[in-house]
């Protein structure tokens, strides 16, 4: 990404992505490094396992509002590229740092890419920097009570063994999805069962990728709930959006949510030709400001009337979430966790940091399962955590319903309205993650699932379909 000069306190100058060739092939080295980071020193896999998990994902020009760009052909390249050593990964568990080099004679320079790990900023990708520009100091976080009953604090009483029927169907969903790093099937009140591969376990923190999205979702729900902001259907006001002449104006929180906000931005062909591109994959990708980035996105569709899948609009969000907090002068990077992880004891919870702080409000988080299926416990519970409501009286009907037609996407979850998961209750709704990390929540018949995945794998999802539903109707001891 490049931005054009522009005055910040007017209209926000537009930002244009680079697909030029050399540009994608930066950006695909970025990825590869901040998935090793994030595998060895967010999630502590081993250096073999990691690699083990890992494929080569070419970077992809951003796709028009009906299709995305495949390249299989930039993909196989990447990895031919490996397998001749002109791609070399390497890692140091001392800085807790991952850096790819890519050198090809024909090409250029070497394309080199790094990112580093940090205690509640997790995976940051520096790019070709040597360090981020700001100071990843120590967050002081508040955890779960380490003596009390989950899901209020840590304490998980070992499960019976689960009724023989679900059993056999998580023996078969295991055997179908080689990246499972595990499933854990609770009510409100007790763990129900978890089950873990050989490279997951209880206290491994996994991927959530656009998992996220549902926790800064919930977090505008807290900001909503303690009247920090007034309702979804006022204007988002980020910092950029601020002059009365911007066509942002007609943007609502409800829009970034449900991802109808018409965003886009102009994308740079090799060779000059210039497309409207309506994914920000890039966040992933470039070192540099993902709210800053996010804001500079143009008004290319009338905001309200198209569904599209974005990452610019969350991080939309996270400027605002960020904006609030500094307004009140309180410590930014401490308040976003206080706001809702910290309040419902997801400890091992983080975000992931971009170059300059910002904790990217799109996707790459962490959590244990136990942790993840708290979240979901707070919509089962409508808002309410430890006897106390901490959401809008009605946000969960709000965030878990899909109440614009063409889709089954709610705010910042998914909803089964299509049926995708065909034996689950219509009322069944899920985060969602990149290779199918979720928590579904279940609010009929109060249980809630987490599942985690490797990002390079597929699951079996008509098997977890089976083990989902035959969990609702089975009886638990």
């Amino acid at each position: 990404m490049f931005m054009p000069d522009g005055n910040a306190a007017g209209l926000p100058a537009p930002v244009v992505y680079d697909a030029s060739v050399r540009a994608l092939r930066v950006r695909a080295i970025n990825f590869a490094a901040k998935r090793f980071a994030d595998m060895m020193y967010g999630s502590g896999l081993d250096r073999a396992t990691a690699e083990e998990h890992f494929r080569w994902r070419a970077a992809m020009a951003p796709g028009d509002l009906t299709a995305r760009d495949q390249d299989a052909t930039a993909t196989a390249q990447l990895a031919v590229a490996h397998q001749a050593g002109r791609i070399r990964i390497e890692t140091s568990d001392t800085d807790r740092r991952a850096t790819v080099r890519w050198s090809d004679a024909d090409f250029g320079p070497p394309i080199v890419g790094s990112a580093i790990a940090r205690a509640g900023y997790g995976g940051i990708l520096l790019g070709d920097r040597a360090a981020p520009s700001f100071d990843p100091t120590a967050i002081a976080r508040r955890g779960a009570d380490s003596a009390a009953a989950w899901p209020a604090g840590d304490v998980v009483e070992t499960p019976k063994p689960p009724p023989v029927e679900v059993a056999a169907k998580l023996d078969s969903l295991f055997r179908g999805s080689r990246g499972l790093y595990g499933i854990l099937i609770a009510t409100p009140e007790r763990v129900l069962a978890e089950r873990y591969s050989g490279f997951g376990a209880p206290d491994r923190v996994t991927p959530s990728w656009s998992m996220t999205k549902a926790i800064t979702c919930t977090v505008i729900g807290r900001l909503i709930h303690d009247r920090w902001l007034h309702s979804v259907h006022d204007p988002a006001q980020a910092p950029l959006w601020r002059d009365p002449r911007a066509a942002q104006h007609a943007i609502t929180i409800d829009h970034l949510l449900r991802m109808r906000s018409g965003l886009a931005f102009p994308v740079l062909h090799e060779h000059g030709r210039v497309t409207l591109g309506f994914e920000n994959s890039a966040v992933y990708q470039d070192a540099g400001d993902a709210f800053d980035a996010a804001q500079r996105s143009i008004v290319a569709t009338v905001p309200g009337a198209v569904f599209r899948y974005i990452n610019s609009g969350l991080n939309v969000l996270g400027a605002i979430i960020r904006d609030q907090i500094e307004q009140r002068g309180l410590p930014y990077h401490q308040t976003v966790y206080q706001l809702l992880a910290d309040r419902i004891g997801m400890s091992s919870y983080q975000h992931s940091a971009d170059l300059v702080g910002n904790l990217i409000a799109s996707g790459a988080g962490f959590a244990t399962l136990r942790d993840y299926a708290k979240l979901g416990v707070l919509y089962v519970n409508n808002g309410i955590w430890n006897g106390q409501r901490i959401l809008p009286e009605s946000w969960a009907d709000y965030a878990l319903t899909a109440t614009h037609t063409g889709t089954s996407y709610a705010a910042c979850f998914r909803s089964n309205i299509d049926g995708l998961f065909p034996d689950l209750p219509p009322d069944t709704a899920w985060a969602s993650g990149a290779s199918d990390q979720r928590i579904f929540i279940l609010r009929g018949s109060r249980m809630v699932v987490a599942v985690a995945n490797e990002t390079d794998h597929k699951m079996d999802l008509a098997a977890l379909n089976c083990v989902i539903a035959t969990a609702v109707t089975a009886e638990w001891r």
